[in-house]
Protein backbone atom coordinates (compact mmCIF):
# COMPACT_ATOMS: atom_id res chain seq x y z
CA UNK A 1 0.00 0.00 0.00
CA UNK A 2 0.88 3.69 -1.18
CA UNK A 3 1.26 6.16 1.54
CA UNK A 4 2.98 8.66 3.55
CA UNK A 5 4.73 8.72 6.90
CA UNK A 6 5.60 11.89 8.39
CA UNK A 7 8.13 13.18 10.91
CA UNK A 8 6.83 12.80 14.58
CA UNK A 9 5.04 16.38 15.09
CA UNK A 10 3.05 15.11 11.73
CA UNK A 11 4.06 17.95 9.21
CA UNK A 12 2.77 18.03 5.88
CA UNK A 13 4.77 19.70 3.30
CA UNK A 14 3.75 21.64 0.08
CA UNK A 15 5.58 22.79 -3.17
CA UNK A 16 4.55 26.13 -4.69
CA UNK A 17 5.43 28.94 -7.05
CA UNK A 18 3.20 32.13 -7.75
CA UNK A 19 2.79 35.23 -9.29
CA UNK A 20 -0.98 35.88 -8.68
CA UNK A 21 -2.76 37.37 -6.48
CA UNK A 22 -5.32 34.78 -3.61
CA UNK A 23 -8.27 35.12 -2.34
CA UNK A 24 -9.10 35.17 1.43
CA UNK A 25 -9.17 31.48 3.03
CA UNK A 26 -12.52 29.83 3.66
CA UNK A 27 -13.52 30.45 7.33
CA UNK A 28 -13.69 27.39 9.12
CA UNK A 29 -12.54 25.62 6.18
CA UNK A 30 -10.91 22.10 7.87
CA UNK A 31 -14.39 21.78 10.31
CA UNK A 32 -16.59 21.93 7.55
CA UNK A 33 -15.05 18.98 5.33
CA UNK A 34 -17.95 16.44 5.67
CA UNK A 35 -17.17 13.61 3.37
CA UNK A 36 -20.91 12.12 3.30
CA UNK A 37 -20.29 10.71 -0.03
CA UNK A 38 -17.75 8.35 1.44
CA UNK A 39 -19.63 7.62 4.61
CA UNK A 40 -17.11 8.54 6.81
CA UNK A 41 -15.73 11.01 9.38
CA UNK A 42 -12.99 13.01 10.00
CA UNK A 43 -10.85 11.29 11.71
CA UNK A 44 -11.61 7.93 10.16
CA UNK A 45 -10.74 10.24 6.99
CA UNK A 46 -7.59 11.22 8.56
CA UNK A 47 -6.95 7.18 9.73
CA UNK A 48 -7.32 6.26 6.18
CA UNK A 49 -4.94 9.17 4.45
CA UNK A 50 -2.26 7.79 7.37
CA UNK A 51 -2.76 4.30 5.93
CA UNK A 52 -2.21 5.26 2.51
CA UNK A 53 0.58 7.57 3.31
CA UNK A 54 2.73 5.11 4.26
CA UNK A 55 5.62 4.59 1.83
CA UNK A 56 6.09 7.43 -0.59
CA UNK A 57 7.16 10.15 2.28
CA UNK A 58 8.59 9.09 5.31
CA UNK A 59 9.87 10.73 8.44
CA UNK A 60 11.60 8.02 10.14
CA UNK A 61 14.75 7.28 7.97
CA UNK A 62 16.13 5.08 11.21
CA UNK A 63 13.01 2.26 9.51
CA UNK A 64 14.34 -1.02 8.42
CA UNK A 65 14.14 -1.41 4.79
CA UNK A 66 14.14 1.99 4.18
CA UNK A 67 16.32 4.11 1.86
CA UNK A 68 15.00 7.54 1.94
CA UNK A 69 15.71 10.27 0.07
CA UNK A 70 15.86 14.07 1.58
CA UNK A 71 14.55 16.94 0.33
CA UNK A 72 14.45 20.53 1.30
CA UNK A 73 11.75 22.83 0.11
CA UNK A 74 12.26 26.71 -0.23
CA UNK A 75 11.03 27.09 3.33
CA UNK A 76 13.36 24.83 4.79
CA UNK A 77 10.54 21.89 5.40
CA UNK A 78 12.01 18.28 4.45
CA UNK A 79 10.46 15.45 3.35
CA UNK A 80 11.80 11.87 3.04
CA UNK A 81 10.76 10.15 -0.68
CA UNK A 82 11.44 6.19 -0.30
CA UNK A 83 9.31 5.81 -4.00
CA UNK A 84 8.15 8.20 -6.60
CA UNK A 85 4.59 9.59 -5.83
CA UNK A 86 2.06 8.10 -7.73
CA UNK A 87 -0.65 10.61 -7.27
CA UNK A 88 0.00 13.57 -7.39
CA UNK A 89 -2.20 17.44 -7.39
CA UNK A 90 -0.01 20.25 -8.59
CA UNK A 91 -1.42 23.87 -7.51
CA UNK A 92 1.00 25.87 -10.22
CA UNK A 93 0.98 25.87 -14.10
CA UNK A 94 4.59 25.85 -14.27
CA UNK A 95 4.60 22.89 -11.85
CA UNK A 96 2.24 20.74 -14.10
CA UNK A 97 4.54 21.88 -17.04
CA UNK A 98 7.25 20.42 -15.28
CA UNK A 99 6.01 17.44 -14.30
CA UNK A 100 5.12 16.84 -18.46
CA UNK A 101 8.26 17.94 -19.20
CA UNK A 102 10.01 15.59 -17.24
CA UNK A 103 8.20 12.36 -18.03
CA UNK A 104 6.27 12.19 -14.95
CA UNK A 105 2.43 13.50 -16.10
CA UNK A 106 0.97 10.02 -15.78
CA UNK A 107 1.40 10.66 -12.16
CA UNK A 108 -0.44 13.89 -11.89
CA UNK A 109 -3.71 13.40 -10.96
CA UNK A 110 -5.51 16.97 -10.18
CA UNK A 111 -4.37 20.53 -11.43
CA UNK A 112 -5.63 24.04 -11.34
CA UNK A 113 -7.81 25.74 -13.52
CA UNK A 114 -5.24 27.46 -15.20
CA UNK A 115 -2.79 24.71 -16.10
CA UNK A 116 -3.19 24.09 -20.06
CA UNK A 117 0.07 22.92 -21.27
CA UNK A 118 0.49 20.76 -22.67
CA UNK A 119 -2.86 19.81 -23.68
CA UNK A 120 -2.89 16.50 -21.62
CA UNK A 121 -3.01 18.32 -18.39
CA UNK A 122 -6.52 19.69 -19.90
CA UNK A 123 -7.83 16.02 -19.32
CA UNK A 124 -7.00 16.14 -15.15
CA UNK A 125 -9.20 17.10 -12.29
CA UNK A 126 -9.49 20.50 -11.71
CA UNK A 127 -8.75 21.98 -8.06
CA UNK A 128 -9.88 25.41 -8.69
CA UNK A 129 -7.69 28.06 -9.26
CA UNK A 130 -4.87 30.07 -7.56
CA UNK A 131 -6.43 29.61 -4.43
CA UNK A 132 -7.61 25.30 -4.69
CA UNK A 133 -10.79 23.80 -3.60
CA UNK A 134 -9.18 22.01 -0.53
CA UNK A 135 -11.97 19.56 -0.55
CA UNK A 136 -11.74 18.69 -4.16
CA UNK A 137 -7.70 18.00 -3.40
CA UNK A 138 -8.19 15.60 -1.14
CA UNK A 139 -10.65 13.78 -2.73
CA UNK A 140 -8.64 12.78 -5.13
CA UNK A 141 -6.74 10.81 -2.20
CA UNK A 142 -3.37 12.81 -3.58
CA UNK A 143 0.80 11.07 -2.37
CA UNK A 144 2.28 14.57 -2.66
CA UNK A 145 0.76 18.27 -3.35
CA UNK A 146 2.85 20.58 -5.43
CA UNK A 147 1.76 24.13 -4.67
CA UNK A 148 2.81 28.19 -4.95
CA UNK A 149 4.91 29.77 -2.81
CA UNK A 150 2.14 32.10 -2.25
CA UNK A 151 -0.34 29.73 -0.11
CA UNK A 152 -1.49 31.64 2.86
CA UNK A 153 -0.25 30.41 5.98
CA UNK A 154 -3.69 28.89 7.07
CA UNK A 155 -4.58 27.26 4.37
CA UNK A 156 -1.36 25.61 4.51
CA UNK A 157 -2.00 24.56 8.45
CA UNK A 158 -5.10 23.36 7.00
CA UNK A 159 -3.37 21.06 4.86
CA UNK A 160 -1.25 19.91 7.63
CA UNK A 161 -4.08 19.25 10.11
CA UNK A 162 -5.37 17.14 7.44
CA UNK A 163 -2.23 15.41 7.11
CA UNK A 164 -1.60 16.31 3.31
CA UNK A 165 2.28 15.72 2.12
CA UNK A 166 3.32 19.01 0.41
CA UNK A 167 6.43 20.38 -0.93
CA UNK A 168 7.29 24.12 -1.13
CA UNK A 169 9.31 25.57 -3.85
CA UNK A 170 9.73 29.70 -4.75
CA UNK A 171 11.10 31.23 -8.39
CA UNK A 172 13.21 33.81 -7.18
CA UNK A 173 16.19 33.41 -10.33
CA UNK A 174 16.18 30.81 -13.08
CA UNK A 175 18.60 29.12 -11.32
CA UNK A 176 16.20 28.15 -9.08
CA UNK A 177 13.81 27.15 -11.85
CA UNK A 178 16.89 24.83 -13.18
CA UNK A 179 16.70 23.23 -9.38
CA UNK A 180 13.28 23.00 -8.85
CA UNK A 181 13.01 20.60 -12.76
CA UNK A 182 16.24 18.73 -11.51
CA UNK A 183 14.66 18.15 -7.56
CA UNK A 184 11.05 16.78 -9.13
CA UNK A 185 13.43 14.99 -11.68
CA UNK A 186 14.90 13.31 -8.36
CA UNK A 187 11.93 12.65 -6.39
CA UNK A 188 9.88 10.95 -9.42
CA UNK A 189 12.96 8.86 -10.78
CA UNK A 190 12.95 10.88 -13.40
CA UNK A 191 16.88 12.47 -13.23
CA UNK A 192 18.61 11.98 -16.79
CA UNK A 193 15.21 13.32 -18.42
CA UNK A 194 15.24 16.16 -16.02
CA UNK A 195 18.94 17.07 -16.26
CA UNK A 196 18.87 16.89 -19.72
CA UNK A 197 16.09 19.28 -19.58
CA UNK A 198 17.71 22.11 -17.52
CA UNK A 199 20.85 21.92 -19.24
CA UNK A 200 18.63 22.35 -22.73
CA UNK A 201 17.18 25.86 -20.84
CA UNK A 202 20.37 26.78 -19.86
CA UNK A 203 21.83 26.68 -23.79
CA UNK A 204 18.74 28.43 -24.70
CA UNK A 205 19.41 31.03 -22.29
CA UNK A 206 22.88 31.29 -23.31
CA UNK A 207 22.37 31.56 -26.85
CA UNK A 208 20.12 34.68 -26.03
CA UNK A 209 22.81 36.42 -24.10
CA UNK A 210 25.20 36.21 -26.22
CA UNK A 211 23.52 37.77 -29.05
CA UNK A 212 22.15 40.54 -26.85
CA UNK A 213 25.48 41.33 -25.19
CA UNK A 214 26.66 44.43 -27.59
CA UNK A 215 23.43 45.53 -27.90
CA UNK A 216 22.46 49.01 -25.98
CA UNK A 217 20.04 48.48 -22.93
CA UNK A 218 16.79 50.38 -23.32
CA UNK A 219 14.57 51.66 -20.30
CA UNK A 220 12.26 48.94 -20.18
CA UNK A 221 9.13 48.67 -18.25
CA UNK A 222 7.26 45.64 -17.20
CA UNK A 223 3.22 45.90 -16.64
CA UNK A 224 2.76 42.76 -14.74
CA UNK A 225 -0.58 43.79 -13.70
CA UNK A 226 -2.95 47.41 -14.56
CA UNK A 227 -4.87 47.35 -12.10
CA UNK A 228 -3.59 47.39 -9.17
CA UNK A 229 -0.42 48.65 -11.15
CA UNK A 230 1.96 45.84 -10.93
CA UNK A 231 5.88 45.44 -12.43
CA UNK A 232 8.74 43.31 -11.57
CA UNK A 233 12.01 44.20 -9.46
CA UNK A 234 14.62 42.41 -8.28
CA UNK A 235 14.06 39.69 -6.19
CA UNK A 236 11.75 38.20 -9.60
CA UNK A 237 12.87 36.15 -12.03
CA UNK A 238 11.13 38.19 -14.82
CA UNK A 239 13.08 41.08 -13.42
CA UNK A 240 16.27 38.62 -14.49
CA UNK A 241 14.74 37.63 -17.72
CA UNK A 242 14.65 41.37 -18.29
CA UNK A 243 18.24 42.01 -18.19
CA UNK A 244 19.75 39.05 -19.54
CA UNK A 245 17.02 40.03 -22.67
CA UNK A 246 19.46 43.04 -22.80
CA UNK A 247 17.22 45.45 -20.85
CA UNK A 248 17.69 47.79 -18.16
CA UNK A 249 14.31 47.66 -15.60
CA UNK A 250 13.13 50.88 -14.78
CA UNK A 251 12.32 49.38 -11.33
CA UNK A 252 16.15 47.73 -11.04
CA UNK A 253 16.25 49.36 -7.54
CA UNK A 254 12.79 48.76 -6.17
CA UNK A 255 13.23 47.36 -2.69
CA UNK A 256 10.43 44.83 -3.52
CA UNK A 257 10.41 41.64 -6.16
CA UNK A 258 6.41 42.66 -7.21
CA UNK A 259 6.61 46.53 -6.37
CA UNK A 260 3.80 49.38 -7.23
CA UNK A 261 5.00 52.91 -8.97
CA UNK A 262 3.39 55.63 -9.14
CA UNK A 263 2.76 57.08 -12.47
CA UNK A 264 4.61 60.45 -11.37
CA UNK A 265 7.96 57.61 -10.59
CA UNK A 266 7.54 56.40 -14.45
CA UNK A 267 7.62 59.40 -16.12
CA UNK A 268 10.58 60.56 -14.12
CA UNK A 269 12.08 56.91 -15.53
CA UNK A 270 11.00 57.60 -18.80
CA UNK A 271 10.96 53.81 -20.06
CA UNK A 272 11.68 53.09 -23.81
CA UNK A 273 9.71 50.52 -24.30
CA UNK A 274 6.48 48.89 -22.50
CA UNK A 275 6.15 45.73 -22.18
CA UNK A 276 2.54 44.35 -22.07
CA UNK A 277 1.89 40.25 -20.74
CA UNK A 278 -1.07 38.91 -22.33
CA UNK A 279 -2.33 35.82 -22.65
CA UNK A 280 -1.18 33.92 -26.52
CA UNK A 281 0.52 37.35 -27.04
CA UNK A 282 -2.61 38.73 -28.69
CA UNK A 283 -2.90 42.73 -28.14
CA UNK A 284 -5.02 44.29 -25.30
CA UNK A 285 -7.86 46.52 -25.85
CA UNK A 286 -7.35 49.70 -26.88
CA UNK A 287 -9.02 50.60 -23.50
CA UNK A 288 -6.38 49.09 -21.56
CA UNK A 289 -3.78 50.57 -23.83
CA UNK A 290 -5.58 54.26 -23.00
CA UNK A 291 -3.83 54.82 -19.59
CA UNK A 292 -0.38 54.55 -21.01
CA UNK A 293 -0.83 56.28 -24.52
CA UNK A 294 -2.08 59.54 -22.98
CA UNK A 295 1.63 60.01 -21.86
CA UNK A 296 2.36 61.61 -25.31
CA UNK A 297 5.87 63.15 -23.63
CA UNK A 298 6.82 59.08 -22.31
CA UNK A 299 9.50 57.89 -24.84
CA UNK A 300 8.10 54.28 -25.22
CA UNK A 301 4.78 56.78 -26.30
CA UNK A 302 6.48 58.79 -28.76
CA UNK A 303 8.34 56.40 -30.19
CA UNK A 304 5.65 53.90 -30.66
CA UNK A 305 7.09 50.79 -28.30
CA UNK A 306 4.40 49.22 -26.40
CA UNK A 307 4.92 45.74 -26.95
CA UNK A 308 2.79 42.60 -25.93
CA UNK A 309 4.59 39.45 -24.63
CA UNK A 310 3.12 36.09 -23.99
CA UNK A 311 2.11 35.80 -20.35
CA UNK A 312 2.71 31.43 -20.35
CA UNK A 313 6.24 31.79 -21.19
CA UNK A 314 7.31 34.65 -19.56
CA UNK A 315 4.68 34.39 -16.02
CA UNK A 316 5.74 30.54 -15.70
CA UNK A 317 9.05 30.13 -14.46
CA UNK A 318 8.87 26.52 -16.10
CA UNK A 319 10.19 24.35 -18.73
CA UNK A 320 9.22 26.92 -21.85
CA UNK A 321 11.54 29.77 -20.03
CA UNK A 322 14.00 29.65 -22.57
CA UNK A 323 11.46 30.34 -25.32
CA UNK A 324 9.68 33.10 -23.29
CA UNK A 325 13.55 35.00 -23.42
CA UNK A 326 14.01 34.89 -26.65
CA UNK A 327 10.58 36.37 -26.89
CA UNK A 328 11.57 38.98 -24.75
CA UNK A 329 14.47 39.76 -26.47
CA UNK A 330 13.13 39.95 -30.33
CA UNK A 331 11.27 42.35 -28.86
CA UNK A 332 13.42 44.66 -27.10
CA UNK A 333 16.37 43.95 -29.86
CA UNK A 334 14.58 43.38 -33.17
CA UNK A 335 17.73 44.96 -34.84
CA UNK A 336 19.78 41.70 -33.28
CA UNK A 337 17.37 39.03 -34.43
CA UNK A 338 16.65 40.48 -37.72
CA UNK A 339 17.33 38.19 -41.24
CA UNK A 340 21.03 39.15 -41.53
CA UNK A 341 21.53 40.26 -38.25
CA UNK A 342 25.38 38.94 -37.47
Amino acid sequence: MTGVWRCRSAVAVVVAVSLLPLFDPLAGFADQLQFQSQSRSQSQFQSAMTRRQQGILTGMPFMANVAPRTFVDDTGQKIYVSRAPTRVVSLAPSITEMLFAIGAGDAVVGVTDWCDYPPEAQTRARVGDVRPNLEAVLALRPDLVLAFAAVRNDEVETLRRLKIPLFVMEARSIERVYAHIQTLGRMFDRAPAANALADAMRADVRAVVERTASASRPRVLYVLYHEPFLTVGPGSFIHQLLELAGAENVAKDAGDAYPRLSMEAVLRRDPEILLFPSMGGAPLPESELAPWTKWSTMAAVKHRRLHFVPWALLNRPGPRLGQGLAALARVIHPEVFQEGAP
